[in-house]
């Protein structure tokens, strides 16, 4: 039986992070509800058909490029006090967790 691709993501996402991903993972775990067993970081894997701000991190990746850039994007809900960063996870990855 092929392994689900939420879970084998979620997986990949936690080798990388350098941990591994939670068994039975979500609200059905005794140890988190994180996704990933991660020190530090609550980790949630989402995986969709489509992403709604998927596009403008693609033009803002090409922007970056002609520049030698690592692109990210700062989302910010009117009113809100937080600020989300989007940015290619293995980017990430090589410039704060490795």
């Amino acid at each position: 039986m092929p392994r689900s691709t939420w879970k084998n993501n979620e997986r990949v996402v936690a080798r990388k992070l350098g941990t591994e991903r939670t068994p039975l993972s979500g609200g059905n775990s005794k140890i988190t509800s994180s996704d990933t067993l991660h020190e530090k970081f609550y980790v949630e894997v989402k995986q969709r058909k489509k992403i709604p701000f998927y596009t403008t991190f693609k033009e803002t990746v090409e922007k970056a490029k002609k520049e030698n850039k690592i692109p990210m994007v700062v989302i910010h809900e009117k009113f809100a006090k937080r600020r989300l960063i989007i940015m290619d996870y293995d980017d990430f990855i090589e410039n704060f967790v490795k």
